[in-house]
């Protein structure tokens, strides 16, 4: 039977299970949005097309599945881009479909024409312009492969709306054949026993966990390694999650992780930062080696031999040099390392490792993430551990960028892959409340909390309509300090205390705004009042805006300055 190109667009998303899609219509997708009410696939009409891709982003993170927006042509398109650039930094399975003109005026500068192929090409895995329907279900069904196998991420697909039109017969490839792609899945043998020989003799080693543990499924097997060697691990930002950071005692409380470091780079924890620059030994799996990870990277790691896994062979000795480089994918690499230490364990393990744990538990006792409750102004520090506290660590957190960010990093206990939601390596502010908004359609019975800022979070506020119109209950926390408080925090530090155009005293009625968008308003100005406004939100199933009026000047530490070693930390 013969289908129309609009109709064959939802047979493929069919075929590759998607279930969802984010969107906002126009001219040149009007043809697939008349089959939308027939497709079986639910829609969600976004308010602005770079929040289609900031919820494609959230629901791809959160459940590990391919994220899909469609969007117009032209300024639709060219809105998505900033939400392509994130999803790509980061890693993230999306595929984007955009509208374009009919083939025949391309380059014509035809009314809302761009050349979104060209305008995506340095932030996409990789990207299409569909010329032919018959060539339309081979393009969908390479789009989601590339974007989920490999190193994961964003795949445009640009559609001319004469290819939506025309008719053709529809068949799926059963299989996807791409000439010079194949991701290394399985580990080199011999690299595994070389990382196996050196981590053997090693007697201060770190396991640094990227967000390829987690795009790999392979958290318990990072577990199983460290509880096996007795290494303490340290993750990025991209990698929360992936480790827990706490455990949960016999009478029910709990206490951090024996073997978790925290976060290190430019906002880590002090043990972690020097445990890093300490380390004999340092497992890189699944990171980048990020530059706010490494600081003055000259002084990266000085004593520390360095194995790097990582699917991506370009990532590799890319920003530090490596000793024993491993391409695949970490879960293969990890199960094989498991397997050897299985086989052949260190000698004497308890004995070996007791001077380094002791080590790192003085620097964890020596400086604690600590910052003092008092007098009648909210520490922003407080309202995040309250946060925490009141749903016992059982939420999904997407954030905003800046402060707000890190503070949730470090005062946010995580246990589980797949429960940080953070544009990493963009650092997008307007990115929580979209993703929040993904990851609540992606489970709505879960608790999804947006930890934001005042400023980022009016970046992309129209989303609050979106949540609204579709019964999706998140919860934002904005941390309002009346900065762009990160931008501030640098400009204390080191620009003289010149607040030039960082003030944001000119701010919304949060409370007011919610109201108008039909959401709940909440506010909190004094301490007392943070725990039974976090109450009321968590009781209440419908989309809630918690401000909170937080300490105007308060900084984010531990912090590196730019141009020193992560050692050379500012600690107040």
């Amino acid at each position: 039977m013969k289908l129309k190109g609009a109709q064959i667009f939802f047979e493929c998303l069919k075929k590759e299970g998607v279930e969802v899609i984010f969107g906002f219509p126009g001219g040149a997708v009007l043809d697939i949005y008349h089959e939308i009410p027939k497709s079986g696939i639910r829609h969600i009409l976004v308010r602005h097309e770079q929040g289609a891709a900031h919820m494609a982003d959230g629901y791809a993170r959160a459940t590990g599945r391919v994220g899909v927006c469609l969007v117009t042509s032209g300024p639709g398109a060219t809105n998505t881009v900033t939400g392509i650039a994130t999803a790509y930094l980061d890693s993230v399975p999306m595929v984007v479909f955009t509208g374009q003109v009919p083939t025949a005026l391309i380059g014509n500068d035809a009314f809302q024409e761009v050349d979104i192929v060209g305008i995506s090409r340095p932030c996409t895995k990789h990207n299409y312009l569909v010329k032919d329907v018959n060539d339309l279900a081979r393009v969908i069904k390479e789009a989601f492969y590339l974007a989920r196998t490999g190193r994961p991420g964003p795949v445009l697909v640009d559609l001319p709306k004469d290819v939506v039109q025309a008719t053709t017969e529809f068949r799926y490839p059963k299989k996807v054949e791409l000439v010079g792609y194949r991701p290394t899945v399985e580990a080199h043998l011999g690299q595994i026993k070389r990382a196996h020989q050196l981590i053997r003799k090693s007697k201060n080693p770190v396991l640094y966990a990227g967000g390829g543990v987690i795009l790999s499924g392979s958290s318990h097997e990072l577990m199983r390694l460290a509880s096996i060697l007795q290494a303490p691990v340290t993750t990025t930002l991209m990698g929360m999650g992936c480790f827990p950071a706490v455990v949960r005692k016999e009478d029910g409380s709990k206490d951090l992780h024996p073997l978790w470091l925290g976060m290190l780079g430019m906002h880590g924890t002090y043990r972690a930062n020097m445990a890093v620059q300490n380390c004999d030994v340092l497992v890189a799996i699944g990171a980048r080696f990020d530059d706010r990870v490494t600081g003055k990277i000259a002084g990266f790691a000085p004593h520390a031999k360095i194995v790097h896994i990582d699917i991506d062979p370009t990532s590799i000795s890319k920003n530090v040099p490596v000793d024993i480089p491993i391409v695949a994918d970490c879960k293969n690499a990890m199960e094989r390392l498991i397997a050897m230490f299985e086989e052949e364990p260190v000698e004497d393990l308890d004995e070996v490792r007791a001077p380094w744990l002791q080590q790192i538990d003085e620097w964890r006792k020596a400086y604690r993430m600590a910052y003092k409750q008092e007098g009648d102004v909210i520490k922003p520090q407080y309202v995040v551990e309250k946060l925490y506290e009141l749903c016992d660590g059982e939420a999904i957190i997407t954030t905003e960028v800046g402060q707000n960010q890190m503070w949730a990093a470090q005062f946010f206990h995580l246990t589980k892959p797949r429960s940080f939601l953070s544009s990493g390596g963009l650092g997008t502010m307007g990115y929580g409340l979209p993703a929040a908004i993904g990851a609540q359609v992606a489970f709505p019975d879960r608790l999804v909390i947006d930890i934001a800022g005042d400023g980022s979070i009016q970046m992309n506020i129209q989303e609050l309509i979106t949540a609204v119109c579709n019964d999706l209950p998140v919860k934002v926390a904005i941390l309002n300090n009346r900065f762009l408080g990160m931008v501030r925090q640098w400009q204390e530090l080191f620009y003289e205390k010149v607040y030039c155009a960082t003030c944001l005293d000119a701010a919304p009625d949060f409370v007011k705004l919610a109201d108008a968008y039909g959401a709940v308003g909440l506010r909190a100005t004094k301490p007392e009042e943070v725990e039974p406004v976090i109450r009321e939100a968590f009781s209440v199933r419908r989309p809630v805006l918690m401000e909170f009026v937080v300490e105007a000047e308060e900084g984010v530490y531990p912090m590196v300055p730019a141009g020193k070693d992560i050692s050379e930390m500012l600690l107040v």
